[in-house]
């Protein structure tokens, strides 16, 4: 009977330590690097400063993929300047690795800053009140990581719950979407700082004839962050909810492992995309949608 008491009183401890509602945002903040280009002048720009305005018929397909993203700019923590001194970069294939770290470990951490100073003052609470940290990028390996890095600049408490995630490419909003659900509604009370950082620097790099695919991976990323802060049940009195996150999952694909492939090697991150990856999505995102919405009830 004790023994059954005493489980009884754990469970009760901890249904106290749950949160009654879904997971909200509270607050949303952007940041982008001060250097930007625009995208239909990218092609002239990306093939001179790789010194590769020789390859005419490559540019004019780069121009073309480059207007077939729709982009309008992009802005980029790589500068003419920084390009000229590591000529690496700007290669195919060269050594470049310790360059791009070096710029990376640094601007990331505050890029993502500036995110999240914007999101702190858009929910308008202390910062100490903030009691969980996921930081996600693709770019840049250290350790301590960026989170730690993004704890120091912010002043956030030494007790601060800290996530590190990397190489999660472009799942990393869903993903760190779906880790702070479960956070938020775990753990009652709690306030989770969500930052997703990244940038093209570890994966820039020269045209190739033979890699059409790297030539789609340049056209199409830029560098900037987002952050968010997520909670449950907010004090409507001095928070203003945006969203629920009502439900969250994860699907893998079957045998799309090979689809999209970033390696990181002594040139940085190649890009790899096969041909197929728009028919892998098309041919499978109606029955992922399907398990997304049915426990909701929703079949439509």
């Amino acid at each position: 009977m004790a023994s059954f008491e005493k489980i009884v009183d754990v469970e009760t401890i901890r249904e106290t330590q749950r949160s009654r509602g879904l997971a909200t945002i509270l607050a949303i903040g952007t940041a982008t690097p001060f250097s930007c280009v625009n995208q239909a002048d990218y092609a002239d720009y990306y093939f001179r400063i790789t010194n590769s305005e020789h390859m005419i018929n490559l540019k004019e397909k780069f121009k073309r993929i480059c207007d077939k993203t729709m982009i309008k700019k992009r802005f980029m923590l790589l500068t003419e300047e920084f390009l000229k001194e590591n000529p690496n970069m700007c290669e195919y294939t060269s050594p470049s690795l310790n360059a791009r770290q070096d710029l990376l470990i640094t601007a990331i951490p505050q890029l993502g800053k500036e995110a999240a100073i914007k999101a702190i003052a858009d929910w308008g609470l202390s910062k100490s009140k903030i009691t969980h940290l996921i930081f996600c990028t693709t770019s840049g390996i250290d350790m301590p990581g960026a989170d730690f890095q993004l704890t120091k600049l912010l002043g956030l408490s030494p007790f601060v719950n800290r996530l590190m995630m990397y190489q999660q490419g472009c799942a990393a909003g869903g993903t760190t979407l779906r880790l702070a659900k479960d956070l938020a509604e775990n753990n009652k009370g709690s306030r989770v700082l969500v930052v997703c950082a990244d940038s093209i620097a570890p994966m820039f790099r020269g045209p190739n004839e033979n890699h059409i695919d790297s030539l789609v991976g340049q056209a199409l990323f830029g560098d900037g962050a987002a952050a968010i802060i997520v909670g449950s049940d907010p004090d409507l009195s001095i928070e203003h909810p945006l969203f629920e996150i009502v439900s969250a999952n994860q699907t893998i694909i079957p045998d799309t492992e090979k689809a999209i492939n970033l390696l990181l090697r002594e040139e940085g991150l190649t890009f790899h995309l096969h041909k197929d990856v728009p028919k892998m999505i098309s041919g499978n995102i109606e029955n992922a949608l399907k398990r997304a919405v049915s426990p909701l009830g929703l079949s439509d």
